[in-house]
This record gives C-alpha cells, structure tokens and sequence, in this order.
C-alpha cells in the first residue's frame, strides 16, 4: 500500500510511541512495579503492534525483527517464570535496535539476529527465527485498519473433539494475537461421574474478544472447529455508538436477556426483591452459577471498552504543525497590540461604549491568549519517563545501585522550551550518577542505603518553572573544586571565591574534576553545556551542595518564549522591557560615585544603562532604580522613568544582530514603536560580572 510521505510520518510517529511503552513497561517489570502479567502483555501488545504498522509503511525490516522478538515473548506470556533480569535486557536492547532501524540508522541484520538468538536461549523457543512476517495490509492493498471492535463468543465444540486432536490452547493463542480476550470455562455440560466418558468433550467456552480485527478473522481461528451449526456462536456488541453517546455500560440482567438465558419477567421478579440480580437469579433456579460468571465477564470486558473509547473520544488530539502554531502565537500577539491601543484610547476618550468595547477585547484578548499558548504546551513528565532508562543503563555501566524519583511529571512548559530541555537535564542526571552517587560499599561505610537516589521535581512558580534534580551522594568539595579550578587556570591563585561562586566554578567550559577519561566524564564537557542551555531559554541554574549529604541543582525556566509579563522603563528616548520575573523592586535613585549599594544590609552593584548602552543625551534628574535578581545574584538598573507593566510579544532581532549583547529579543510597543528586550545575565556579563570592589558604599 502506497502510503504519502505525511501519512508514513502519523504511522511512524505511533511506532515511537509504541516503544516509549514498551521501555517503561520494562523497566518496570525489571523494579517490580505494577502487575507482572499486566507488564508482559503490554510488553506483547507494544510489539504485536509495532510488528504490524512497521510492515504496513514498508519497514520489513523492522516488522520481521518484532515478529521474532513477539514470538519469544509469546512464550514468556504464558510462563512467566522464564522472565529473568538476563531477557529483560536483551529485550531493551531490542527495543533499542527497533528504534535504530527505523531512524534508518547503519545497523547490521547480524546484530538483531544476535539478539534473538540469546533471547531464544533463555525462554528455551525452539525455531526462534520464523518465517518473515507480512502484515494482511501489505497484502491487500487498500484494506482499512479495522476499527475497535467487541466479540461475544459461545464456544461448544462437538464431542469428538479430543478424538479429533484438536489443540484448544492453540486456538486461544490465535485468539490472543488479534486483541484482548477473556474467556469463561462452561462446565454445565459435564455429566455425573458415573456417566462420564474420558474421551468425549464436555466442556464449552464463553469469550469476549476485543480488538481492531474483523469478524472474518475471529471465524478463520475457528476454521478447523467450526464444523456443525451451533459449535461456534459470533455476536458483535454494539458498544461503540453508546459509549461514544456517553451510556452506561449494559446491566447483568440486558446481557442474560440478550442471551436468551432468562427472560423479561424472571428479571423483574428478582429486581423485586432488592438483593443482587446474579445470586437471586442463580438461587432460583432461572440459570446457573456458570451463566451468571460469563455474563459478568463480559459486562467487565464491554465497560473497559466503553471506558477506552470514551477516554479516547475526550482525549483525542489533532497533530498541528509547528508553524501553524507560531503563526496562530504572532496573531494573538497582534490582537494583544489592538487591544493596547483601544485601551489607550478610552484614556482620552470617556465615552461608556468605548470603555464597555475595550474590556470585552481585553476579555476576549486574554481568553484566546491563554487557549493559544496551552496548546503549545506539554507535560514534563513525558520527559521525565525517559529517564529511568538513563539511570537503568548507568547503574549497569557504573556499577551503582540508583534509584529515580520523580515529582511534577503533570507540569507543563511550552514546546519550544521543553525540545531545548533535554539535552541540559540529560548532562545534569548523568553527573549526579557518575559524581554524586557513591559506589554501594562506599554508601554502606557511610551508613546509607546501598541503592542511590536521584530525585527529579518540577513545580510552576508564578510565571516560570522550577525543576530540582538532586541526590543523596558524596556532594562537592569546594577545596577541591577550586584546586582544580587553578590548575586549569580558570581562577587565579590569589584571588578570594565564596563558597557560592566556587560551586559555581563546575559550570565553567572545560572543567572537571576526573583525572581518567571515560565514557561519561574527564573530557570537560558536561555541565557547561547544561548552563549554556538554560541561558538560552532565558533560564537560570544554581547548584548547592553538602559533603556526604548531596548536591542539588535548581533551574528557573520561563514557562513560554513566546509572551511574557515585562517592565517597561525608558532611557533618554529609548524604551527598554526587563522581563517581571527578575524583577525585584523599583524605587528612586540618588546618583552617587560609589559603584555598590546597600540596600536593607545587602552590598549590591548598580549599572546606569545610559552609560552602559552608549546613549546620547543627558540623563534624568530623578532617575530610578529596579533591583533584578538572576539566580543568587542581584545588579541595580537605574533607569531614567519606569513606564509600568507590559505585555511583551517577543519578536526575534533576526541573525544580523545575533552578536549584539545585552538584549533577547524586541517587542512593539502600542504606539508603534519597538522596545528592545534586556536580558539581565548578559547585562551581568557586560559589568564584569558584578564583582564587588573596594569602592566605598552609598546606602539606600
């Protein structure tokens, strides 16, 4: 089937998901968490489902790899105590090799043979590498995906059939492979010990089997059974339409009725007397204690499936291309400029109609704004999962025992900053377990638990988010780190740190405290990486740290880059916007020669912008001070008027102006004009730091 390239794109985007699953089932199968059974058949599901959409886009090389890897687990799904640690591995590895293929990276055939082999040997499957797999998709050519679909299956299967051979485990294994099943063994029909006859069967089935598959395939699983009228009964439940309706799931007594095993007045005659429906029906006589346990089975099978369609009914979702979205971002962004304007206009305009007009836009304004942004945002947590496998392969390579929390996971942050996010959080959790986490005889010795913990939260706080990634390690030396800090040359010898600019030293490009070079540290390159990402979405990332107690790392991140809450404040004509959420006060200026101030006990530097941006012109007689904080640091901006609030619409300065320090970007303001963007860690690069001098100090 000819697939465009978009469409190609929606099946491999499923894949990706697919086998995010099937890690973290995995993984937790490999802590111990959740239901073993409940882990190995998603582990099932994620391949069977891979295995067919991979065919279908015409990845056979993909597809035939997780027909393997699904027939082994096939086995596993029925022992599972061939589940070892040893097959949990090689199963991520497959997992990991899947996803290579389908990336198109250089990967050999050799190595997912490899794979399969060593997976085969542990479960004991014999022919381990079947025939390659083609999905009916690829074989007939413009047949749909089945949608989802609920089978009631009444299974007699004539008396001859342990004469005949026929293999029922065998039967349900198919039944298996085409969704979920569940099955109720019926032995009403089973006679008196004296008239039982070993060789006839007695026993009979009924089934609910849910899945995206045809009516077709269920019966050609029953080809070889199927051989008299009533051996097999096959009922479609109309469960989709109501549920989607928002229904409620069938009651005992619809499904019995439906059935034909009690009839209308038995049902009522039992409601009657306000006791159960099942047991007043099974004390009377009307059907049996078996009847009523298949009824229930699929009143449980149906209302699982109601749920599923209706949660996927509310919580479908569209994918939208990024551009449609930062096109829709820059509109709202012009609607937030007219509102602006008309806003000013009722200023000196009075008329009761303008000023009804202006606070409906607002309203509306707002509204679309908020509706606009959320639908760039995205849970942390989808991030967040991703690192368990990084902690699981770091424990195996470091020879650690390390455990990860996670807190926040429902915490969200736009697109833009959560695809930049990745790579600073990866280096971060990486040196907690490399650095921070001692090995278990080390912990041991020190009286801690012998597994490691590396916690990762994250929480909103006003317009921005906090994530903490912590550890209860060995912590850092500030004797040390400032030791090696001088050998390699980033500090000189006689220069005083506090402890708080030491710590600080870590993030400086080059440094690192290993002698050995190795896979995951010694090469300098790390978490200068982490504060050169931060900085770029406008962040912030601190870090403290305690000896044998652990080091923690804060990083402040805007929630958006696409609308922030700002500072408007004028230079001589010029107009600048200091993000709010680095603003701490604002408050008169007495100009004075000394380059510190002290404000309520704490020695802080000031800048006058005019100076610092070269700006003609005389500066204001009554100038003004907004104290911004960046981290642990504070710097004194003095200004010549501080205009007010402002919605800031961030506009980029484009590539021309990509070396001009000291500014983020530019916004327009409601006369028209731009406004450029300050960005305070520059504006601290520009002063030097901020270092404090031996000037004398002017209090505030």
């Amino acid at each position: 089937m000819a697939l465009d390239k978009n469409t190609q794109e929606l099946f491999l985007e499923e894949v990706r998901e697919n086998l995010r699953d099937l890690e973290a089932a995995l993984l937790e199968l490999e802590e111990g968490e959740g239901e073993k059974q409940d882990c190995v058949d998603r582990v099932f599901r994620a391949l069977h489902t891979v295995k067919g959409i991979a065919a279908m886009v015409g990845e056979d090389r993909a597809s035939d790899f997780a027909h393997q890897v699904e027939n082994i687990f096939d086995a596993v799904r029925s022992d599972l105590e061939l589940l070892q640690p040893e097959l949990i591995e090689l199963t991520l590895c497959s997992r990991d090799h899947l996803r290579a293929v389908l990336r198109g990276a250089d990967v050999q055939d050799t190595a997912g043979e490899q794979i399969v082999r060593q997976m085969a040997a542990l479960v004991h499957v014999q022919n381990a590498e079947p025939e390659p797999f083609s999905s009916s998709l690829s074989q007939n050519e413009g047949e749909p995906l089945q949608e989802f679909k609920s089978f009631r299956i009444r299974f007699r299967p004539e008396a001859s059939s342990f004469v005949d051979g026929v293999d029922f485990s065998s039967l349900f294994a198919e039944l298996r492979a085409l969704g979920e099943l569940s099955i109720v063994l019926r032995t009403d029909a089973v006679p008196r010990l004296d008239a039982y006859e070993s060789d006839r069967c007695f026993l009979g089935w009924d089934m609910v089997l849910q899945g995206h598959c045809s009516e077709n395939a269920v019966r050609d699983a029953f080809i070889f059974v199927d051989s008299a009228p009533g051996v097999v009964t096959l009922e479609l439940l109309p469960f989709g339409a109501e549920a989607q309706a928002g229904k409620n799931a069938p009651k005992l007594g619809d499904i019995l009725m439906q059935r034909g095993a009690v009839s209308a007045d038995e049902v009522l005659s039992a409601l009657s007397q306000q006791r159960k429906l099942g047991e007043l029906l099974e004390d009377s006589g009307a059907v049996s204690s078996e009847e009523i346990e298949s009824a229930l089975v699929e009143q449980t099978a149906v209302k699982r499936a109601r749920e599923r369609i209706q949660q996927s009914t509310r919580a479908s979702s569209v994918r939208v291309p990024a551009e449609r979205l930062d096109e829709m971002v820059s509109l709202v962004g012009e609607l937030a400029l007219v509102q602006t304007q008309i806003s000013q206009a009722v200023g000196t305009e009075s008329r009761h109609h303008l000023e009804r007009l202006s606070e409906e836009l607002e309203r509306l304004s707002v509204r679309l704004r908020e509706r606009t942004l959320s639908m760039r945002m995205l849970p942390i947590g989808n991030m967040l999962t991703r690192f368990r496998r990084l902690i699981h392969d770091l424990s195996r390579e470091l020879n650690k025992k390390i455990e990860l929390e996670t807190v926040g996971e429902e915490t969200e942050v736009d697109k833009t900053v959560f695809e930049h996010l990745g790579d600073p959080l990866v280096h971060i959790v990486r040196n907690c377990a490399d650095h921070g986490i001692e090995s278990p005889e080390e912990r041991i010795a020190l009286g801690k638990p012998a597994t490691g913990t590396v916690r990762v939260s994250a929480e909103h706080a006003g317009g921005e988010v906090r994530i903490i990634i912590e550890d209860d390690g060995r912590g850092m030396d500030p004797e040390k780190i400032l030791a090696r800090a001088r050998e390699l040359n980033l500090v000189s010898g006689d220069k005083e740190l506090q402890r708080s600019e030491i710590l600080a030293l870590v993030f400086e490009p080059g440094f690192t405290t290993s002698s050995t070079v190795t896979s995951l540290s010694g090469r300098g390159v790390g978490l200068d990486v982490v504060q050169r990402g931060i900085q770029a979405l406008r962040g912030s990332v601190e870090v403290e740290s305690t000896r044998d107690a652990g080091t923690r790392f804060l990083l402040r991140i805007p929630l958006t880059l696409a609308i922030i809450e700002g500072l408007q404040v004028r230079v001589a004509d010029e107009y600048y916007v200091i993000p709010l959420s680095v603003v701490q006060e604002c408050r008169e200026f007495v100009p004075h020669d000394a380059q510190v101030l002290d404000i309520r006990g704490e020695i802080i530097p000031w800048v006058r912008l005019h100076d610092l941006f070269g700006l003609s012109g005389d500066c204001s007689t009554a100038e003004q001070l907004v104290v911004a904080k960046l981290g642990n640091r504070r710097v004194g901006l003095v200004v010549d008027l501080v205009v007010g609030e402002h919605q800031t619409v961030i506009r980029s300065l484009g590539p021309v102006y990509n070396e001009v320090q000291g500014f983020s970007g530019a916004t327009v303001r409601a006369d028209g004009t731009m406004a450029l963007i300050l960005d305070v860690q520059e504006i601290f690069k520009m002063m030097g730091g901020c270092r404090i001098s031996d000037d004398p100090v002017c209090s505030v």
